[in-house]
């Protein structure tokens, strides 16, 4: 391959007009030469995706691409019936007819209606729909077919197909439906049916009028639980609710007003419903559906009552299978057939609400469709892979496969070798069919389990060649139709295989790669298809072209691949010698398998725009190629001098296609023909000179994407072509074609046959001899191993060459034999290179010793400079793109800070910030405000001004009433008292709202509520909107005092801290001259209190050391020292700071403060003894002593003031902080009721967006029924135009009746008078005959036809009886013989009463079926007034809605909700009986109760004052009673004093009491006394405590003793027990007792009855004792009380 690009431009040196006159004689020559020449379907394969429908009792159809397939079910034999327009969408078929209707899939589809098996077409019916109909349905009965289409319009259309009209029609929008079917039992039923809805369509018929009414079933929950809605337009649960206002429907409160209202459900209140899969019908026009929950449902088509069918009895279930999941239903008699995803079809015998189930037949896989046959012996399976199966009733075999379809879609077909009639397809699961020519039926089958994609046959050998998608090509034996098998695999490499392909001769296969590699293999399997080798081209190869003609010695081949990012196409050509296989093969390509260019011979083409297949012709270097981006097939010379690089052609012929889309360019077997197949669908037959087309068949459509691939044989008679999505495959043969085309390719066929009997003998011999083939494949496998085995002795030979690509296997060979040629040489250069290394090491030890200026970096001992760079540009790079994502993630958190900030900070007009006390743990929070906008200003003023004009209009209107009637209200006024004036006074100058009906308490913090509207008027719309401005204005104005409040606060606590901080540079220099332990108490902000320190970062809050560049390190290693010097030699150079120091201690003034350290120096003579002093050492000492007691005097006074002094800025910082606490827990008290107000205006606002919701939401109500009473009124006046125009109908109909029933009964009178003439015998038996009638005949249906049909007879149709009156008007041809006449009549009279009586015939019929007609047209009214009515009735709901929500609204205007304060504890209830229900209750002023309390209080304190002067005598009266009485109460208790003083207990303690002066000390004295005596006694106790256990421990060994003696007593005892109870038996056998033992006995009794008697009369006495102290209470509760007046 050239390295370089250079570019030769291809010039022709024939002139132009020489070349248009060359051809235009071709094109001529040409069209003459192949004139006539025509292609014809001779079969179609294909299976369905549809439904498959009976057309009647031994034929089946389904439709296929471009084709509907009949098959009849005794011969096999298919027939096929192509649509002109493209792909055929839905297929119906009407048995009774024997008609098939099918729609195209082009814009505008048309449905056309053909008869079978004539396959004529009877009409075509064209109707408004755009896209396409998904749905086509005949009645059983009548010329009717329904026809559904989905988007856009979601139609249902009833067609008279007959007569090409549609009868009505209805649009359903957003109603997907998956099947639809007639009532077989009444055509005016109708069911559509989908994943979530079923509907019962009614057609309703007047005369020649039709109409569809439409029901939709109501499906249970999943469950299968029946849901109760309610009704959402008119709900009649909603509760009231007496606080709120009134409960509107949902659609209401989300402001729906129009159609979507009327189905609006929220999403909490949908419930997942049963999902229908499929439905069928029964004789007594009942619905059976299944659902995909298992579920099966009843529908009672009349009443629309849904009954879930209950299982009888539990069916087992088969493994993975589902028990009712059914994707289709049949019925049958006494139940259905039901099949599903698990591949089993069931019987269900259904009784009542109860069904049983039976397992039927079982199958590999879903079964998608069951259809009876007409006669019902015959029961048709279709599965979802389109296999269809016949079972037959009653049948020894009842199960026949009709259709076995193939897995997957086809991906390519090919003919087998010359000479067979035998083609293979093959599909994308991997499945190769062998597939007979004649009749497409499959002789053998072979799965390769796994993905492909392509196929082809070699000419030479019975072989094929079928690549795959994991890069393996398979090689298959085809000598055996029946049954193919693989004979080789390869695996190539682990790129898919695109493409596969063998030249004319079969000497090669060619095998391209998604990688863009192509493989060249030996194709004779005698060779084991052995590997040539590869050459690599570009990637996303198109096609591969060869050209193997029989004289040449070589195979060209043509590579086409895209150049996508240049807008061009690549060719790449090259040449194989034919002599390759005979060759040693290893000379033409290199150790790694690539082949060699110069054997190849490779050469590269561009054209300048792109081509989607291109071709080799076989003479004349010429290309064709086929342009994918405009419709013309181009034709290309090569250049016959040989080049380097690229070489550009360009077109020397192109022709228009007239073919649009992407195609592909074949050539026939002779090069004489060019094919050309695009995506419109159309194969184009053209000749190889003049491009001109001579043949062309559509044999797919575009709807399908085209046509994938086509295969001509060899002999070019024989044309296979394979859709792209439709997996349809067409079989073309010649309909007509001329004796010297088809001699030119029978000429050619036969030659090449010849040239490859030889080989095809050899390869066929070899095949047939499957030992030889095997020893073979055997002995060369093993040569292979050998030989592998000794190329890698070196390494490791355990690796599976079977999982390992040829290519990579070449690939390792390649480098096993470079690493044993060039082993020795790779140790010589790692034994170098480690001596280098060593050297090198040395050469750094001794750089480390040298000197500085010497030494070297280590840079200069890298060898591999370029490495070194390298390494540091990745780490470089890797540096930077750690830095941008570093830089990345700073950016996006600083944009998040910024927006933060923006929001919660910058945007805020006053920060939210807080402040804390001193020593109280409060913390009191301002408001954070953010600053009104322009607009909310600009409404806030205008609200403003049109509340004082409001307000002065008042004024004024106050003022003119109060002027009109001033004189009576001053009359008024003075009639009325003092009292009652000064409170009408204040009541009048109270202009502003009190707190209690102002709902707040505003007021308190300035608010001016002058302007706000008092809550008993708000409402209307605008008040309550201008009343939430107000309300939002007051809200500000509040938080903005406080925050003022707030702000003085802080500055006066910033006051505070600076205060004390002064104070404690003070304090702390009296503690360190002290030298007190005491810390100092600082106090400072917070971080709540100052929140921007958050914004700032101080250098303290980095936990990360700052980086410091490393020549910023060696800088301050430098200078620091230097630093450090400097400061020494300048301290040492002052010599006015070293005297200082030296002579005064650094102090020039000695300060008070420092008495406390000063130190009095000792005389130099105390250091001797006090014996060797001298007298003036002892002055001197005197004088020491004597300084240093006034030294310590005047430190202890200095000390004492310090000390006072601390104390006193202690006490003034510990009072100043408590006064700044006490200031801000008042603020915090006004924040609190700051905060309170705050909620209660937001509490009055809410109350109000409350209000103003509730009223939109009844306007949206009241809207909404009023579009819903107009919609109503409209279909009211739809339904009266029907009612009136069938009234019409029906009046003109019935006149029409009428007249014939008249003219009926005319000709019966008048047959007399027409008779006359004649004897009146003769009139008496022709009026016998007149009244005579023909008896029809019946066609018998046969009777097991009818036991199987389980629908029995089925009503008649229009046809039916037409076809009964033909019968009819026969029979009357055998009574209107002449044999029949009377004898002796005249035979001009017979044909004359002849005619009479077939006229009266006739129009009896007439009358009769005008009679059925008007009794539908009876009905037809009846029910358009029934509907009249049902809208009628829901016109009066919406007016008594409208009425009932306008009396809503009224209320709720009226029904304000009013916010009012109450003082805590004025308002007492007992046991909290609170009254919730205000229903009667009234809110009015309280202005009004007053005054009508101080009428109340005058007019009652007159009626007391005459009350108490009538009441004066009788209470002197009562007085002087109450005196008498109380005197001798009074008399009754002296008395009784007198008496219990006399009676009174005086005890020696009383007395003593009484006597003693000091009774207390005497107290404590007793006390003191008992106390010791207490003590003494609980020594005593414990004494005694002491001795009770000794003497316990004494009992207790004591009570063992007696226990063992007890126990030898009670065993005595027993003995003496039982002589005791035997001597009592004696006695009693006697009959005696003693008479103490009688004694003893009544005494007992008398004790028992005494004690009994004790016990009643104590409770006897207990309950006299209750009565008199209930006795007494109620004395003393009526006993008269005088209280005091």
């Amino acid at each position: 391959m050239s390295q370089g690009r250079e570019r030769d431009e291809v010039t022709t040196t024939t002139s132009a007009t020489a070349t248009a006159t060359a051809s235009a004689t071709a094109t001529a020559s040409a069209s003459a030469h192949y004139s006539g020449a025509s292609l014809s379907v001779r079969w179609v394969q294909g299976f369905p995706s549809q439904n498959v429908h009976f057309v009647n009792d031994q034929t089946i159809c389904y439709p296929s691409g471009n084709y509907v397939i009949f098959i009849n079910l005794e011969t096999k034999k298919k027939t096929v019936l192509q649509c002109i327009n493209g792909i055929v969408g839905v297929v119906a078929t009407n048995v009774p007819g024997e008609v098939v209707a099918f729609s195209d899939r082009r814009l505008k589809p048309v449905i056309y209606i053909y008869s079978f098996p004539s396959l004529t077409r009877r009409t075509k019916l064209k109707g408004d729909i755009l896209l396409d109909y998904t749905l086509l349905c005949f009645s059983y009965c009548g010329t009717y077919l329904a026809s559904y289409s989905s988007l856009p319009e979601f139609e249902l259309a009833l067609w008279n197909w007959e007569a090409n009209i549609i009868l009505c029609k209805k649009s359903n929008p957003g109603m997907d439906v998956s099947q639809m079917s007639f009532n077989p039992m009444n055509w005016h039923q109708m069911c559509l049916s989908s994943s979530s809805a079923v509907s019962v369509w009614t057609i309703e018929r007047s005369n020649q009028e039709h109409h569809f009414r439409i029901r939709l079933v109501k499906l249970p929950l999943e469950d299968g639980s029946v849901l109760n809605e309610t009704d959402v337009l008119f709900p009649t649960s909603l509760q009231k609710d007496l606080i709120y206002g009134p409960v509107l429907p949902l659609s209401a409160i989300a402001g729906l007003v129009g159609e979507e209202a009327e189905t609006f459900r929220p999403k909490d209140d949908i419930y997942p419903l049963l999902h229908p899969t499929m439905h069928c019908w029964t004789p007594s026009s009942d619905l059976y559906v299944g659902c995909e929950e298992g579920h099966l449902l009843m529908i009672n088509t009349e009443t629309l009552k849904v009954t879930v069918l209950q299982k009888a009895e539990d069916f087992p279930v088969p493994d993975g299978g589902q028990l009712i999941n059914p994707l289709t239903l049949a019925y049958q008699k006494d139940g259905i057939l039901a099949s599903g995803i698990d591949g089993v079809i069931y019987s269900f015998i259904i009784k009542e609400t109860k069904y049983q189930v039976k397992t039927f037949l079982e199958f590999d896989g879903p079964v998608t469709h069951l259809v009876f046959s007409p006669s019902y012996k015959m029961l048709l399976i279709q599965t979802d892979k389109g296999s269809v199966y016949i079972y037959t009733f009653g049948a020894e075999s009842p199960l026949d496969k009709l259709l076995d379809a193939c897995d997957g879609k086809v991906q390519a077909v090919s003919f087998i070798s010359p000479g067979t009639k035998h083609f293979l397809t093959l599909t994308s699961s991997g499945e190769v069919s062998v597939l007979s020519i004649e009749d497409c039926n499959c002789t053998g089958r072979i799965f390769l389990k796994t993905q492909a994609t392509s196929l082809a046959c070699c000419p030479s050998s019975p072989s094929a060649a079928v690549g795959t998608v994991d890069g393996h090509v398979y090689f298959l034996n085809t000598m055996d139709v029946e049954s193919p098998q693989v004979i080789h695999k390869a695996f190539l490499s682990q790129s898919p295989v695109k493409i596969v392909t063998y030249d004319q001769r079969g000497i090669f296969l060619l095998v391209g790669t998604e990688e863009g590699n192509i493989f060249v293999i030996d194709s004779r399997p005698s060779k084991s298809f052995q590997i040539f080798g590869y050459t690599e081209t570009g990637k996303d190869i198109l096609q591969i072209s060869t050209v193997s003609v029989v004289e040449s010695d070589v195979v060209e081949v043509l590579v086409l691949s895209p150049l996508p990012e240049m807008g061009r196409s690549r060719m790449e050509y090259f040449t194989l010698p034919a002599m390759l296989p005979q060759v040693v093969p290893e000379n033409f390509s290199d150790e790694r398998g690539r082949l060699k260019d110069d054997f190849t011979h490779k050469y590269l083409y561009e054209v300048e725009h792109t081509l989607s297949s291109a071709v080799l012709g076989f003479a004349g270097s010429k290309i064709y190629g086929f342009c994918s981006q405009v419709p013309y097939i181009c034709s290309y010379t090569m250049p016959v001098k040989e080049h380097t690089g690229i070489c550009v052609l360009k077109p020397s012929q192109k022709m228009q296609s007239k073919q649009y889309g992407a195609g592909r360019v074949y050539m026939s077997s002779h090069g004489l023909w060019l094919m050309t197949i695009a995506k419109c669908g159309i194969l184009c037959i053209r000749d190889m000179f003049t491009l001109e087309t001579f043949v062309r068949c559509r044999s797919h459509s575009h709807q399908g994407r085209g046509i994938q691939n086509m295969k001509m044989s060899m002999d070019g008679q024989h044309i296979l072509v394979n859709g792209k999505d439709d997996n349809t495959l067409v079989y073309l043969r010649w309909k007509r074609l001329g004796a010297n085309i088809a001699s030119e390719i029978f000429e050619h066929c036969h030659q090449l046959v010849l040239n490859l009997s030889k080989t095809m003998e050899i390869e066929s011999e070899y095949l047939v001899s499957p030992g030889d083939s095997q020893n073979a494949q055997e002995d060369d496998a093993a040569d292979s191993q050998i030989k592998m085995s000794s190329d890698s002795s070196e390494e490791e030979a355990d690796i599976d060459h079977k999982t390992i690509p040829w290519i990579q296997q070449k690939m390792e060979e390649a480098i096993k034999k470079e690493v044993r040629i060039f082993s020795p040489r790779r140790k010589e250069i790692k034994r170098g290179i480690k001596e280098l290394a060593k050297i090198i090491a040395v050469m750094m030890e001794e750089n480390e010793k040298v000197d500085v200026i010497a030494k070297l970096e280590e840079q200069e001992f890298c060898l591999d400079a370029d490495e070194l760079e390298r390494l540091h540009d990745e780490c470089e790079e890797e540096l930077s793109k750690i830095r941008k994502d570093v830089e990345m993630h700073n950016l996006a958190k600083s944009y998040l800070t910024e927006l933060i900030k923006e929001e919660c900070w910058n945007s805020m007009a006053v920060k939210g910030r807080a402040l804390k006390c001193f020593h109280i743990p409060y913390v009191v929070d301002n408001f954070p405000m953010k600053e009104r906008t322009e607009e909310e200003l600009q409404e806030l003023n205008k609200v403003k001004q049109q509340k004082k004009i409001e307000i002065e209009c008042l004024k004024l209107r106050k003022e003119i009433v109060e002027a009109q009637s001033a004189a009576t209200l001053v009359k008024k006024h003075h009639e009325e008292e003092d009292e009652e004036e000064e409170d009408e006074e204040k009541v009048v100058k109270s202009t502003s709202l009190p707190n209690y009906l102002l709902g707040s308490l505003s007021t308190d913090f300035g608010a001016d509520t002058s302007l706000l509207t008092s809550q008993l008027e708000l409402h209307s719309r605008e008040e309550k909107i201008n009343q939430i401005v107000l309300l939002k204005d007051i809200i500000y104005n509040i938080k903005k005092t406080f925050n003022s409040e707030f702000e003085a606060a802080y500055k006066q606590k910033e006051i505070e801290i600076a205060r004390v901080k002064e104070k404690n540079v003070r304090i702390a220099e009296i503690i360190s001259d002290l030298e007190l332990e005491e810390t100092v108490w600082q106090p400072v902000f917070e971080d709540n209190e100052k929140p921007e320190r958050a914004l700032v970062v101080e250098d303290d809050e980095i936990s990360f050391k700052k980086y410091i560049a490393p020549w910023q390190k060696s800088k301050s290693e430098f200078v620091t020292p230097y630093d450090l010097e400097r400061l020494q030699q300048a301290r040492i150079s002052d010599a006015r700071q070293r005297g200082l120091m030296d002579m005064m201690g650094g102090v020039l003034e000695v300060k008070k403060e420092d008495i406390l350290r000063m130190v009095i120096p000792q005389p130099a003579f105390m250091a001797k003894a006090d014996a060797l002093w001298s007298e003036d050492e002892r002055k001197q000492f005197k004088e020491y002593e004597k300084k240093v007691k006034e030294l310590n005097e005047e430190r202890d006074k200095y000390r004492k003031s310090l000390e006072a002094e601390l104390k006193k800025l202690q006490n003034s910082i510990q009072e100043s902080t408590q006064n700044f606490d006490e200031h801000l827990k008042r603020l915090f008290e006004r924040r609190v009721k700051a905060e309170m107000v705050i909620n209660q205006e937001e509490l009055k606002i809410n109350n109000i967006v409350f209000s103003l919701l509730l009223d939109e939401e009844l306007s949206s109500r009241e809207q909404f029924l009023n579009n819903y009473l107009s919609k109503k009124q409209e279909e009211k006046t739809k339904t009266s135009e029907a009612i009136q125009k069938a009234r019409e109908d029906l009046d003109v109909f019935k006149e029409h009746h009428d007249n014939l029933v008249a003219e009926d009964k005319i000709l019966d009178r008048s047959f007399k008078k027409e008779f006359s003439d004649i004897s009146g015998h003769y009139v008496d038996v022709l009026y016998k005959l007149f009244k005579r009638r023909p008896r029809v005949h019946k066609q018998k249906t046969q009777t097991d036809v009818t036991s199987l049909v389980p629908y029995g007879d089925r009503p008649g149709s229009a046809k039916l009886n037409r076809e009964n009156f033909a019968q009819l008007m026969k029979s009357m041809d055998e009574l209107d013989n002449i044999n029949n006449m009377p004898e002796g009549l005249d035979p001009s009279v017979w044909e004359h009463f002849c005619t009479a009586r077939r006229a009266k015939v006739e129009n009896e019929y007439k009358v009769k079926q005008k009679a059925a007609c008007l009794l539908e047209m009876t009905t037809f009214l009846r029910k358009r007034m029934e509907d009249d009515d049902a809208v009628q009735h829901e016109i009066e709901r919406v007016f008594h809605e409208l009425v009932r929500l306008q009396e809503e609204k009224v209320r709720f205007q009226v029904n304000l909700t009013v916010q009012i304060l109450l003082k805590q504890g004025q308002v007492e209830l007992e046991n909290f009986q609170l009254i919730l229900e205000y229903s009667d209750a009234i809110l009015i002023n309280k202005n009004i109760i007053e005054d009508l309390n101080s009428v109340i209080r005058t007019q009652g304190q007159k009626k007391v004052a005459s009350m108490i002067e009538s009441k004066e005598v009788h209470k002197g009266i009562y007085q002087i009673e109450w005196e008498h009485k109380k005197m001798e109460m009074e008399m009754e208790d002296l008395n009784q004093k007198a008496w219990d003083i006399q009676m009174l207990f005086f005890s020696r303690d009383r007395q003593k009491y009484l006597n003693e002066p000091n009774y207390e000390n005497v107290v404590a004295i007793q006390i003191g006394i008992m106390e010791q005596t207490i003590g003494v006694i609980d020594k005593n106790h414990k004494k005694n405590v002491e001795n009770c256990k000794k003497l316990l421990k004494k009992l207790g060994k004591y009570s063992n003793q007696k226990d063992v003696a007890n126990y030898t007593l009670s065993c005595n005892l027993r003995e003496e027990l039982v002589a005791v109870s035997e001597r009592q038996d004696i006695c009693n056998v006697i009959g005696s007792k003693l008479t103490c033992e009688k004694i003893a006995k009544e005494r007992y009794d008398n004790l028992m009855k005494q004690q009994k008697l004790t016990n009643i009369s104590k409770q006897q006495a207990e309950q006299i004792s209750i009565l008199q102290a209930e006795v007494e209470r109620l004395r003393m509760k009526t006993f008269p009380a005088l209280v005091p007046m």
